[in-house]
Order: C-alpha cells, then structure tokens, then sequence
C-alpha cells in the first residue's frame, strides 16, 4: 500500500468528533478507523498495539540497538474537525497540478486568488475533496505517515533504531485529545504531533487557549407594552461583543496577534448564550483578554443595574514554548533532520493548539511537525502527496538520529 492509497482508505472513513458529547470518545464512529489502525499495526507485527475503550490507540515498536537510546514517539489525531462534513468523503487526486484553480465538482471552485500560496505547488500532485466534505488530512495524514514510517522499519531490520512509541488519539478537534490520554503506557521520553501543514515548518510555540460562556438574562414582555420593561437578552449579547475590540477578531489577525472568536451564539428575548475562544501567544495578553471579558460584563451589568450577563471561562491548553525551551533538544533534532531531506526549516508559532500542547505540560515534550496538508476543516482542504512522502521519510530520520544518542 502506498501512501497515497493508505492516505485515502483512511479519509475516507468518517470519524467527525462532536463538542457537544459528554462521552469519550465524543463519536463511537471514530472507533471505525481505530478498529482499522489497529489490524494494520498487528499485521505489521507490533506485538503491543492496544486500543483502549476511551479509543487511543498505543503501539511500540522495540529497539534492535545494542545500546540504550531515548524513546522517541510519535501521535497523530483520529478525528476530524466538527466544522465541516466529513461524511461521504470523496478524495480526487490531481496529478501534475498546473498551479490554477481547481474545479472540486459540485459546483465548488479552489480559487487561487484565495489561497495565493497553492500556486506555489505547481507541479505536485495534490489530493483534493469533490467540494461537499472536508478531506481529513487534519489529521489522516499524520497517522499516514506514521505507519508508514512503521512499515519501513519493520520491513527493513536491517536498519538500526531505538524503542519508538506511537499514539492515535481521539476527539482533537474537540480539545479533548489528551483527556485520557496515558503518558506512562506511552513512554516517550519526548515526542512529535505530526499535525502540521508544510513539511518545512516545525512548531514549537502554540496558543494559550480558553473558552468562555457568556449567558445573558432578560425580561420577555409583550413587545407592545415593552417600554421601560423589557430586557432583549440577544442585545445584551450583542452589546457585549461590541465591548470587545473588533481588531482583536480572526478575519483580522495573523502571526502572533491574539484574537476573540464569537464561534456561536443562540438564544431568545428571554435568555441568550455565547460561546468565544480567546488565543494568545504571549501570557500576558491571555490574560488581559480574560481579564477584559469579565470587565466588559461589569460594565453591562452596572448599566442594567441588575445582573443581566455572566461570563464562564475555562482555559483549555497553554503555551508549550513555555516547556520547550528547557528542552532544545527535542527541536534541535527535529531542524537537523530537515535538513537530512535537503528542507530549509522554518520555524512558525502555531495559531492553534496541538495534542502536544498539552502532552508538553505533561511530561512529554512535544513540538508539532508537517504532515503536507492544507485549507484544514473545510471543503478546500488539501494533500500534498510529494510532502506527505516526506513527512514518514523525516519520521524515519528523527528515529535514526534518536537512535544514535545514548540516554
């Protein structure tokens, strides 16, 4: 099996994980591919692959050094984002792509002038959806290149590696990817999400990241008597977001500036709720952002004079460069074996969060690596194939180079 066909068998099994599950997994649909993975790795001759009820899947594969060397892992997510469909996925694959638009089908065109740096993969062949789901690149294509990278060195014994450690986890996209996740049962003494995009970019810096709920109260009355007496909790809500600053929005941010994002919001006269995401990269921004979001409540209550909103915030992850640093390592080997592949590194902050943001807090460092997707979680999505090739191809590299350190 290829990479490229390896690629599509997984894409095109549904494994959707959904945020508003209280269970874990969030979707019993992504046992479906865990079931998969699992086959796979014991046929490979992984003797311990394991998938556990909360769907994480563990397998080692053991040393053939005659010295001692770090356990070196590697995690790829299962699910695929709530944001799009991926029901029915129908990869195409386009080879030799001419670097202009795409025609995905269903009347659904990737246009350059969106995506200006598609042009730059002229040439390549690109796995593309037919325009009514998402790929699940995001992160198919990490667990690709993992079990490819697997494959390789079972298939050749001959070469020589030290103990790897492979994760697939669940629920991601949801933010709960780590939430059972067993560091011990794992063993790595650091590890790798191959959950990124360019296979030249390297990532060791994420968001600090928090959700917040802001529920809004109201008075319903007739409209026709409301005067002096209603309260519209929809524009309480409303009044709330206008208090935070437009600029500090996604559609108007990029590199390290910190955002505000409305993701949802439902509601009546009666009651209203909001869910945001707020992300920084700097601490100090993150909690300002916080800091502002209960600020911006007080303002509205003291102007109803009563409590008409409340603001719930939670933080979900945190900045993992915060970790890293003390372990330079972990990237340094990460850089060199890029430029084992003749790639120039480029080093990007991450404006999102990985599996290993919050691993890296756990005991595991965990900086982020390319797998060749790109246009995650939606329809434009896309697959490098020449990239994904590369991404097992820098998997194998970094276990060599690990191999050749004495822990």
């Amino acid at each position: 099996m290829s990479a490229l066909e390896r690629l599509i068998r997984y894409c095109r099994i549904d494994t959707q994980s959904d945020p508003d599950s209280q269970t874990s997994p969030s979707t019993k649909k992504q046992f479906d591919l865990a079931k998969v993975l699992l086959k796979e790795l014991q046929d490979m001759g992984i003797q311990d692959a394991s998938l556990d009820d909360t769907c994480y899947i563990y397998a080692h594969l053991e040393s053939n050094l005659d010295h001692e060397s770090p356990c070196v892992g590697f995690i790829a997510h299962m699910d695929t984002a709530p944001d799009y469909s991926g029901t029915g996925v129908n990869p195409h694959v386009i080879e030799n792509y001419d670097g202009n638009d795409i025609d995905l089908g269903n009347g659904v065109i990737t246009h350059i002038a969106d995506f200006p740096e598609m042009a730059s993969l002229k040439g390549k062949t690109l796995v593309v959806t037919d325009g009514t789901t998402l790929l699940g690149a995001d992160d198919k294509a990490g667990i690709t290149s993992i079990m490819e990278a697997l494959q390789y060195f079972v298939s050749h014994p001959e070469v020589k590696h030290g103990r790897i450690a492979v994760a697939f986890t669940p629920d991601e996209e949801v933010g709960r990817g780590t939430e059972h996740f067993d560091v011990k049962k794992f063993g790595a003494d650091y590890a790798y999400t191959m959950d990124g995009g360019d296979i030249s970019v390297y990532s060791d810096e994420t968001f600090n990241a928090a959700s917040a709920v802001v529920k809004c109260t109201g008075v319903s009355i007739h409209p026709g008597s409301a005067k002096n007496k209603m309260v519209n909790a929809l524009n309480v809500c409303v009044d709330y977001h206008n208090l935070l600053p437009a600029y500090e929005r996604p559609e108007h941010t990029e590199g390290r500036e910190p955002f505000f994002h409305l993701h949802r919001m439902h509601g009546d006269v009666d009651s209203a709720e909001a869910e945001y995401l707020i992300r920084a990269h700097e601490t100090s921004d993150f909690e300002q952002m916080k800091k502002l979001m209960q600020q911006a409540a007080d303002y509205i209550n003291d102007a109803y004079k009563r409590q008409v909103i409340t603001v719930e915030i939670s933080d979900t992850y945190h900045n993992m460069k915060e970790v890293l640093v003390k372990h330079p390592e972990v990237s340094e080997i990460a850089v060199a074996s890029l430029k084992d592949l003749g790639l120039t590194p480029v080093n990007e902050s991450i404006r999102g969060g990985t599996d290993g943001s919050n691993l890296t807090f756990m005991g595991v460092p965990c900086p982020n690596l390319g797998n060749g997707g790109g246009n995650c979680h939606g329809r434009y999505e896309y697959c490098v194939v020449e990239q994904l090739e590369q991404s097992s191809q820098l998997i194998e590299q970094i276990v060599r180079r690990t191999g050749e350190m004495r822990k």
